[in-house]
């Protein structure tokens, strides 16, 4: 029997292929991030309000857009595999749940890693984000470490669907409110305390909080417990993931 590495990478190099060959899908995941932040700066640009750091603003929406595309993309595609009887199969040829996740992961974070470099270059160019090297590097590991929880959340609501339809829900129960919750709009520390803890285990708030620490700072010493917070929420919903995967409905 192959080592267990060695099916990982078999895993994820046949979900790469699969996206391959569903190029509009593709394009799409890719193309709309960067549509989105477009839009968003034509909005920007017609309030025209004097006095503000639009950075502020700018990077976390990037982050959110990142956020929000790399879950959807990630759902709905495992879902289709399921129904497709691909996961099924992967069973029955003696591939184990570690190495499945694995795979899937590792794909994804190939097109995650693709539309963050996008992204970030897209919002340094459209917003003039001024910043040094080692900033916007520091801003772009940090899109990039949400983009992969996001992969987690979205393998980990994929595994409570049996079609696509049924993803469908997940999808604004778990961005909206991490919206509202992320600090970026609204001022959390003004909702109720309930409110306050809850927003604590959103990814999205820790990485705002972190983003705007590097805006003002630019430098990731000080919060270098959320930025831990982060990768360890990640390592959490990615073992939730892997023990919730099912061989068959």
């Amino acid at each position: 029997m192959d080592p267990p590495v060695n099916r990982l990478l078999a895993v994820a190099q046949r979900v790469l292929h699969q996206l391959g060959r569903d190029r509009r899908f593709l394009a799409l995941s890719i193309a709309a991030p960067l549509l989105v932040i477009y839009v968003s700066k034509v909005a920007l640009d017609s309030f025209n309000v004097p006095f503000i750091n639009v950075s502020q603003f700018v990077v976390p929406i990037g982050a959110f857009v990142v956020h929000f595309a790399t879950y959807i993309l990630c759902a709905i595609v495992l879902v289709r595999e399921r129904t497709a009887q691909t996961l099924a199969r992967m069973f029955v040829n003696g591939y184990t749940q570690p190495e499945i996740i694995g795979g899937y992961v590792l794909a994804y974070t190939c097109v995650a890693t693709m539309q963050t470099i996008l992204v970030m270059v897209e919002l340094s160019w459209l917003f003039h984000l001024n910043y040094a090297a080692s900033v916007l590097f520091s801003i772009y590991f940090v899109i990039w470490l949400l983009a992969i929880i996001s992969i987690c959340l979205g393998i980990f609501v994929s595994n409570f669907a049996r079609n696509e339809g049924q993803v469908l829900p997940f999808i604004p129960l778990v961005t909206i409110p991490g919206v509202f919750l992320s600090d970026v709009i609204f001022s959390v520390d003004r909702f109720p305390k309930w409110a306050q803890w809850l927003s604590r285990g959103t990814p999205l708030f820790h990485a705002n909080k972190i983003i705007q620490r590097l805006l003002h700072d630019g430098t990731l010493r000080e919060d270098w417990q959320r930025l831990a917070l982060l990768i360890g929420y990640g390592a959490i919903v990615l073992l939730l993931a892997t023990t919730t995967l099912r061989e068959s409905d």
